[in-house]
């Protein structure tokens, strides 16, 4: 796992490696809006809060957002595991377009499931505009097996782990765990296929024509591996960047 002055560091690597990644228009540079991992919040000065001071301060005047579901960071933090991620991304999508300051468009930065969820707003939601995605850690083709929750308590994330390994696509945990509507047991293929309607990554990955061209749209499009993830690519972007153990492919 990347400390965190080195994610940040490396944030900037990525944004000023990418050509136009922010516009300035009238001067005035490009919004960005970040959205958490799991078990983490919007705001907390460890991460994310942190992660914005350095934005701000790097790039005077920009305006940074910084996605918070929930009314406060504990919410925030609960249901980065437990509220389905359609609705959040249906909550994402009317918050953003209410939002004045994005009207132009905005940059985009994810964070492990947040440059996921970021992909899947993009795809549904082209108002306003994603000009530009930075996704670190994301796991775009799913995952098979759950890490230390962090923010939760060891018996509440064992409890989490056992639920996904032996019922994952049952309609009662797709609907109310996050991690299985990403997870991805490559041992049960049929079962994968078949809960495609309703789990967040296949409705993701299975692209439709409408989804299709909103995703045009987007100038730039970088992933960044972190050394536990095999990176597939699943579609042709006009432009993408692949950062994954010092490998890069355009």
């Amino acid at each position: 796992m990347y400390s965190l002055k080195a994610e940040i560091v490396f944030i900037f690597f990525v944004i000023n490696s990418c050509q136009h990644l922010i516009a300035l228009k009238n001067n005035n540079p490009t919004p960005v809006v970040l959205w958490h991992g799991m078990g983490d919040s919007c705001c907390f000065s460890f991460s994310l809060g942190a992660i914005k001071n350095i934005i701000e301060e790097e790039i005077p005047g920009i305006y940074v957002k910084s996605v918070k579901i929930g009314n406060n960071v504990i919410e925030d933090v609960e249901n980065s595991y437990f509220k389905n991620v359609n609705e959040q991304i249906e909550e994402v999508c009317e918050d953003l377009a209410n939002d004045p300051s994005l009207k132009d468009g905005y940059n985009a930065i994810g964070f492990s499931q947040g440059g996921q969820f970021l992909r899947g707003l993009a795809e549904r939601c082209p108002i306003p505009q994603m000009k530009n995605l930075i996704s670190l850690g994301g796991q775009h083709q799913g995952v098979y097996g759950l890490p230390n929750c962090g923010s939760l308590e060891h018996k509440a994330c064992d409890y989490l782990r056992r639920m996904l390994n032996h019922g994952a696509y049952l309609s009662f945990i797709q609907n109310r765990f996050v991690q299985a509507e990403y997870w991805h047991d490559s041992l049960q293929e049929d079962d994968h296929e078949r809960v495609s309607g309703s789990d967040f990554i296949n409705l993701a990955n299975q692209l439709n024509y409408r989804h299709f061209k909103t995703l045009i749209f987007i100038s730039r499009i970088v992933w960044v591996c972190s050394k536990w993830t095999k990176l597939v690519k699943f579609i042709f972007y006009q432009y993408q960047l692949t950062i994954c153990n010092s490998t890069k492919t355009g």
